[in-house]
């Protein structure tokens, strides 16, 4: 896909509060879990596997993540950097008034029904006339809502589109902790948790927006979608799964290195089309944003494209993996690190469970 005149207008983050989270288990405020919390949550597991700890940063690379305090809502997540997002927009004459559409993409939600896109609507006090839904594919529901906007702008149905995510993992690593330990989990099972145990919070907003709105000159403009590409590996789909553990709460089971493998190899394919439908080459892209796994699946990645380290922009060894808010979270922050940089040639990275790639290309 192609787009000639759909813009970024916004794009913001929501983080928990960085203070220590101590006893994150029992603890009903937020705040940064290292790797170590939680495995002093599993010590008495440890002892009996003869395991030490440092085994989940060993893995995974992953410090620390956050948590948002205890009965945090996905929607209250996604409203606040909704609301950041509407004001950046605002200041290049975006409104709610233009929004045609809003799109919550988060895997996390309030409940089943009705869509948490509704309550994130209310809040925001947005048209009653723009549709809302969510829209839930792993963790490239952001990148597909961004899609589905760039879309409906791009062929003139709606002059703007806010995209919103919030993804809170306490309750997953929380769950997955008392799992471990009250199962008496053996060394495969605590292999298949691990990805579960790497899990953080956040939230994500972009508002993206037609040319025709922008009054300013072509070199002002902010930053334009140019494209994106997407693929399927969905025989992949057994490799990652997630699902409510009864009334106990949520429960995920990972076989880490075969997603890895699979998904390079299927990220391989997907560079392939971007590069055919863009025109770039490796060499073009100066800003690579991923969507942030792991240490492991970084270097695999960048290395698989023949991409330039130094061209990444990583948050996962301090944020964790935050689902769908990983990737729109690490652009709106690389962008607060480099301001000078916005307009610059970027390609956004994503892979998610099922298996599904995407690739967008960004550019001023």
């Amino acid at each position: 896909m192609r787009f000639e005149s759909v813009h970024i207008a916004a794009v913001a983050h929501d983080l928990p509060p960085a203070d220590p989270g101590q006893g994150f288990l029992a603890a009903k405020v937020g705040g940064r879990v290292t790797s170590l919390d939680v495995e002093a949550e599993l010590a008495d597991l440890y002892a009996r596997l003869r395991l030490h700890p440092g085994r989940i940063e060993l893995m995974s690379g992953i410090r620390e993540r956050r948590f948002y305090a205890a009965g945090t809502r996905p929607s209250e997540i996604a409203t606040r950097a909704g609301a950041r997002a509407l004001a950046q927009a605002r200041d290049l004459g975006i409104t709610r008034e233009h929004l045609g559409q809003l799109v919550f993409s988060a895997v996390c939600r309030d409940f089943l029904e009705p869509a948490t896109a509704s309550v994130v609507h209310h809040a925001l006090e947005l048209e009653h006339r723009a549709p809302r839904f969510d829209l839930s594919n792993a963790c490239l529901g952001f990148a597909d809502g961004m899609v589905l906007a760039a879309n409906l702008i791009e062929t003139g149905v709606i002059p703007a589109a806010l995209v919103v995510a919030g993804e809170d993992g306490g309750p997953l690593v929380r769950e997955t902790v008392r799992h471990l330990v009250e199962g008496e989990a053996s060394r495969k099972d605590l292999k298949r948790a691990i990805a579960s145990l790497t899990i953080g919070s956040g939230g994500a907003a972009m508002v993206l927006a037609h040319r025709s709105l922008f009054d300013m000159d072509q070199a002002d403009l902010p930053p334009r979608l140019w494209g994106a590409n997407r693929r399927a590996a969905t025989e992949h789909n057994v490799l990652c799964q997630g699902d409510t553990n009864g009334s106990a709460g949520p429960l995920m089971e990972t076989d880490s290195e075969a997603l890895l493998v699979a998904g390079v190899a299927l990220a391989r394919e997907t560079w392939s089309d971007f590069q055919a439908s863009t025109g770039w080459t490796a060499d073009d892209v100066e800003r690579v944003i991923t969507h942030q796994v792991g240490s492991a699946h970084r270097r695999a990645l960048l290395d698989g494209l023949g991409l330039e380290t130094a061209r990444d922009f990583p948050t996962v060894e301090t944020l964790g993996n935050i689902g769908s808010v990983s990737l729109p979270l690490t652009y709106a922050l690389s962008i607060e690190d480099e301001p000078e940089r916005s307009g610059a040639r970027t390609a956004l990275l994503g892979i998610g469970s099922g298996l599904n790639c995407a690739m967008l290309a960004v550019q001023r």
